[in-house]
């Protein structure tokens, strides 16, 4: 495999992308590559093995804040996607549906480049590729499921825990388990909850969506949400 910095296979990966690609779309690409490295800075070190902790850790110390990105090879770049499309564009960033599709585009891209540059091999970048573009779908997709559970949710009378049969706050996701026209499932035995038809139609099983949902009335109300992870 061919051995480069993080740093210089993003450099690289965007002169070859301005070369080719429209201003406009050029500028899409540059933004989501910084917020990749903004999520590697963040989580990156999660994933180091020993050696390359203490030299990341070493170089921080001395105030290279890029260290990651500047010292680690490339190769790590992969192991990062999960982490960027599963949890740090959902969670950390106050994205619009474009640059949500974007960043599933951008990184599918990413992948398919790197693997040309003998970085990573064909197997690992068709996997990571697979991935990213499910992102792309998806990631607009539970961004609007958030928001129309959010909708839903400010309709609900029952608010306090202490008039209901049930309370659930678990604090972690919880995921969709069923779906059916205008009802959803959550966790292991909670459900039905009834919701919009165009709600059901978004929600995917395996979803994981953090949530607080209340028991009463014979009946599930959804009384918190939060964010929705494809």
């Amino acid at each position: 495999m061919t051995a480069m910095t993080i740093d210089e296979a993003l450099r690289r990966f965007l002169e070859e992308q301005r070369a080719r690609l429209a201003p406009r779309t050029f500028r899409t690409y540059e933004e989501v590559i910084d917020l990749f490295r903004d999520c590697m800075y963040m989580y990156g070190p999660n994933i180091l093995d020993e050696k390359d902790e203490k030299r990341w850790r070493e170089a921080v110390d001395n105030g290279d804040e890029d260290a990651f990105t500047r010292l680690l090879d490339a190769g790590h770049i992969e192991s990062m996607l999960s982490e960027f499309l599963g949890y740090f564009m959902v969670r950390k960033v106050m994205a619009g549906q474009g640059l949500l599709r974007a960043a599933g585009t951008v990184t599918k891209k990413l992948v398919t480049w790197l693997a040309e540059q003998n970085v990573i091999d064909w197997e690992t970048a068709a996997a990571q590729a697979a991935r990213a573009a499910d992102a792309a779908r998806d990631l607009p997709k539970a961004d609007r499921l958030a928001e129309a559970l959010h909708q839903l949710s400010l309709r609900t009378p029952h608010r306090d825990p202490d008039t209901t049969d049930r309370w659930v706050e678990e604090g972690i996701p919880l995921p969709v388990t069923k779906v059916e026209p205008g009802e959803l499932w959550f966790g292991e035995d909670i459900g039905p909850l009834t919701v919009p038809p165009e709600i059901s139609d978004l929600a995917r099983i395996g979803w994981e969506v953090t949530v607080v949902l209340a028991f009463t009335r014979n009946r599930w109300w959804l009384v918190e949400v939060g964010n929705v992870y494809p």
